[in-house]
């Protein structure tokens, strides 16, 4: 097995015994180390590999014009920008396997800049005194990185924090060697969903699609998921999207913190990759299963799901807010788009005798879509469920046009 590089980011001109201690655990399993110091005042003992000068050239300026910032957020915002662009650019130039930073607040706030700049796939480990910690916002992580609590590790060594620093450094180093690249043989499909009691198409679609040559991810819909398939798909790594759960995207409208960002349906239309969509589940609003339900939707109907996570019902007005604006997203995408609209209902919960029920607001929504997707997105019309099979049928029959035309790539 080839050697594995990793990067490992931090201030070393505070943190310089940490940073080396996690060097040494590195080097101990087998794998060498690039070293990068995003320090803005002090100095390394020694030098690394990357200096300070170089990120902040990255930035945009000499290293005495981030101090005359006069202000650390200031300083450590260009150091952030001029961080991110030199890993992308180490990492294109295949100088590392997988990332390592460290940090507080401010170093956090950088290392996740950095986790943004690489591919999916490429193992990205935070050691920080805030993981998992509400102050990071979901839209700020990577889909694929990783966080470890840097415990006792606020000022100078001790045994507590070297065991954080230790796991970390055998964590990546572990990843880098296990990681295996995308398999790029077929075309991929991205699909999004939610589990499978609520929607049910990929039981049919994704081996119907299989059997046609193309390999299938199916991304769940409660944020990350969709922050994943955003990132991908942005990236150009599809050959075509099925993004048929729409629940990321009604939560972003809403304002919920179960949300993928702002750039929800826009990443495949900006590339210009071939995109089949539908509204399933834009009927449902989720909550943190710790959020109380906030009073304007208190008699809503509302489904439990489990400890974590718990829906509302949007209202007809909102539901026919939410397809606006999805007709707008759509319209400027710079490649194929179809909308399916199965009119008679958008997700399990949502079919008589289920808590979801409200065939006034799904008339709504409907409605809304006959007005305004003819013209600007393309439609078909679909009297059935969105779990019915025939639903997958018309998605299939699409689907089969767009390859025989040549609209989606099967190289």
């Amino acid at each position: 097995m080839a050697k594995k590089t990793i990067l490992l980011i931090g201030t070393y001109d505070t943190k310089e015994p940490e940073m080396r201690f996690i060097e040494k655990a590195v080097r101990a399993q087998g794998a060498d180390v690039l070293t990068m110091d995003v320090s803005v005042l002090g100095d390394a003992s020694d030098p690394t590999d990357i200096s300070k000068h170089d990120v902040a050239a990255a930035g945009g300026m000499t290293i005495e014009e981030v101090i005359a910032q006069g202000d650390e957020n200031k300083a450590f915002r260009i150091m952030s920008a001029g961080a991110a662009k030199t890993v992308a650019k180490a990492y294109s130039e295949g100088r590392f396997d997988g990332m390592l930073a460290t940090g507080g607040t401010m170093g956090t706030d950088l290392a996740l800049d950095c986790a943004q700049a690489l591919p999916m796939g490429v193992p990205k480990y935070i050691v920080s005194t805030v993981s998992f910690s509400p102050l990071i916002p979901p839209h700020r992580l990577a889909p694929d990185v990783q966080m470890i609590l840097w415990a006792g590790g606020l000022y100078g060594m001790n045994s507590i924090c070297k065991s954080s620093l230790s796991q970390a450094a055998g964590a990546v180093v572990g990843a880098a060697r296990a990681a295996t690249a995308p398999d790029r043989s077929k075309p991929l499909i991205g699909m999004t969903s939610l589990g499978s009691s609520c929607l049910r198409y990929m039981k049919i679609l994704k081996p119907a699609l299989e059997d046609r040559g193309f390999e299938v991810a199916v991304f769940h819909s409660t944020g990350m998921g969709g922050m994943a398939y955003e990132k991908l798909a942005g990236e150009g790594a599809f050959a075509c999207v099925m993004d048929f759960c729409m629940q990321e995207f009604g939560n972003l409208m809403a304002g919920s913190v179960v949300s993928s960002g702002d750039d929800r349906v826009t990443n495949a239309g900006r590339v210009g990759t071939p995109q089949m969509v539908a509204p399933g589940a834009l009927d449902l609003l989720d909550f943190a299963g710790w959020q109380d339900i906030p009073e304007q939707y208190a008699d809503r109907p509302f489904h439990e799901h489990n400890r974590l996570i718990k829906s509302s019902v949007f209202n007809g007005a909102e539901r026919r807010a939410w397809i606006r604006e999805l007709a707008n997203r759509l319209e400027a995408a710079t490649g194929p788009v179809h909308f399916f609209l199965p009119v008679q209902g958008v997700e399990a919960w949502d079919r008589e005798g289920e808590e979801a029920h409200d065939p006034e607001a799904l008339a709504e929504m409907v409605d809304e879509a006959r007005k305004v997707m003819p013209g600007r997105v393309p439609m078909t019309e679909l009297d059935v469920h969105i779990n019915d099979a025939a639903f997958c049928q018309a998605v299939l029959s699409r689907f089969d046009t767009w390859v025989e035309t040549g609209v989606i790539r099967t190289d």
